[in-house]
């Protein structure tokens, strides 16, 4: 198992077994049966990042989805259209990318609803992955929570794009939910990995699929 620290945080790129059955109504990856996998993009739209996103997926006829900030696409909604007009889904990340760890229950909840007033989504994926057992509880019947098999570092400043691109080809499997960042921050490593992971991936045999 991979792990990285960092001076921000330590993340681990393969999600741990324990990890999943101890949230067993968070949805960590798909069917293991299918060699499909989900390619996932957090934080964006925003225009420096997400038009070559889309161009890199077109090359492969490849579909995605999304997590949205809802800042975001209130400041860039022509990108916000050109993402579901290009046949990807989307996702809610809250409307300021708030950490549900700080942020009370009854704010945090406000925040993903003033996010869907944009994005109008069924799925939602909790910033940093981080999450309170109350917040879950309020949002478990309205949305699936959408987390993660394999997470790419792409937004670790100290990782290089070689290394995030040999995070995402060497851990992931049948099913995997992969995630990526559409974000200043991650462009640099995102610019290296994404081409190469999806050519890898298509010459693998995947189909890679939106959620």
């Amino acid at each position: 198992m991979s792990t990285f620290i960092t001076f921000e945080t330590m993340y681990l790129v393969k999600t741990p077994y324990l990890l999943k059955k101890l949230y067993p109504s968070l949805i960590w990856n798909q069917s293991r049966k299918e060699k499909v996998l989900y390619i996932t993009f957090d934080d964006g739209p925003i225009p420096q990042v997400t038009p070559f996103v889309l161009s890199e997926l077109r090359k492969y006829n490849a579909k995605a989805t999304f997590f949205c900030i809802g800042d975001n696409v209130n400041k860039h909604p022509e990108i916000f259209k050109q993402v579901i007009s290009e046949g990807h889904s989307i996702g809610n990340h809250t409307f300021n990318h708030l950490n549900g760890w700080f942020t009370p229950t009854d704010e945090y909840i406000k925040n993903i609803e003033k996010c869907n007033k944009k994005v109008k989504a069924r799925l939602f994926r909790p910033p940093y992955g981080r999450i309170r057992p109350t917040q879950i509880l309020s949002l478990k019947n309205e949305f699936k929570i959408i987390m993660w098999d394999i997470l790419s570092g792409d937004f670790d400043q100290e990782l290089s794009p070689e290394d995030c691109y040999k995070n995402v080809i060497e851990q992931s499997e049948n099913g995997s939910i992969i995630v990526f960042h559409d974000s200043l921050k991650a462009e640099p490593r995102l610019r290296y990995a994404l081409p190469n992971a999806l050519k890898y991936w298509t010459e693998q045999g995947y189909e890679l699929k939106a959620l």
